[in-house]
């Protein structure tokens, strides 16, 4: 008799154990909210028919009346998570985005960019690092080089460190990564030999664009990079190696760092950390650069100064 009751007490206390759990876990919403939750997102995100939508489980929130879901677009190749709150009621979703106030969003995209070794120019102890995502072949890079040096060189060059990373648009600019590989080579043994060839190249956009054929264009920029190698001193031999077996791991890297950043075109620069895209006259650069010196700390060039000191023929460059 004892022994008949404690194996029903054991299973009412199992049953009520589970039903505690299930109440628990996280529940799908009805399915109805359901529908309506794809149809309003689907409108308003203007999701392509060929995305599924599927909405997730139901889940404990930090927001009282509220509970915390996923929404999932699935487009076959690739899926992406977005984190919603819905109402108890069913009336109102909200897109919740979640920010730590305790990192500092650009200092978390620096630590995601690899510098080591990398050629720069300006000052080494600067607070403020420019570094700019670049394609040899591509004209908009020549404006912002262009624009960068030497004019900005010139007044912020004891204020901000410039560092230069690959990112050849392959698909349209044939030659930009053989040209990326080249200027890697030089950067291996000589820092300014990097520069005149980065100058040159941004400079000289038609004349390798000139040469009849691929293998043309590629002897063209070999040439610079050798010329350019000699006059810097560098070990001709180690050069020549270099440039003949054409390693792009480096560079091919550099573009899955810039795409892991959400890097789609080039020119891209960050400054400290704050994204910037495309050419932007120097007006704008000026800027940028001038309110990441404020929260550095360091106080920005006297631009009425500069401006006055250049020389009468000095002009900016074309827009």
């Amino acid at each position: 008799m004892l022994r008949r009751f404690l194996v029903t007490l054991l299973r009412r206390s199992f049953l009520v154990l589970l039903l505690i759990c299930l109440g628990c876990a996280a529940q799908s919403a009805p399915p109805d909210t359901v529908k309506v939750i794809e149809r309003q997102v689907r409108g308003y995100y203007s999701i392509p028919a060929g995305v599924k939508i599927l909405v997730g489980q139901l889940k404990p929130s930090d927001f009282p009346n509220y509970d915390a879901l996923t929404i999932t677009f699935d487009n076959g190749d690739k899926k992406q998570d977005y984190d919603f709150l819905l109402s108890k009621d069913g009336k109102t979703l909200i897109r919740m985005t979640k920010l730590d106030l305790t990192k500092d969003p650009y200092a978390e995209v620096m630590k995601k960019i690899d510098v080591k070794g990398r050629p720069t120019r300006g000052n080494k102890d600067a607070k403020v690092i420019i570094i700019n995502y670049d394609d040899f072949q591509c004209p908009f890079c020549s404006r912002m080089h262009q624009t960068l040096f030497p004019e900005m060189l010139k007044e912020y060059s004891d204020r901000v460190l410039f560092i230069y990373k690959d990112f050849p648009l392959v698909e349209i600019h044939p030659w930009a990564t053989h040209a990326a590989v080249d200027a890697n080579c030089l950067a291996a043994q000589n820092n300014d030999a990097y520069w005149d060839f980065a100058d040159y190249m941004h400079a000289n956009q038609k004349e390798v664009n000139s040469a009849k054929g691929r293998e043309a264009q590629f002897a063209e920029i070999d040439k610079q990079a050798l010329l350019l190698g000699q006059k810097h001193n560098v070990e001709v031999a180690r050069l020549q190696s270099c440039v003949k077996t054409q390693n792009a791991d480096a560079v091919k890297a550099s573009m899955r760092e810039a795409e892991g950043l959400g890097v789609s075109a080039t020119p891209t620069l960050y400054v400290n950390g704050e994204k910037i895209d495309g050419a932007l006259p120097i007006e704008d650069l000026r800027a940028v650069f001038d309110r990441a010196l404020k929260q550095a700390g360091v106080p920005a060039p006297d631009h009425a100064k500069t401006a006055s000191s250049a020389p009468p023929s000095a002009t900016p460059p074309a827009k």
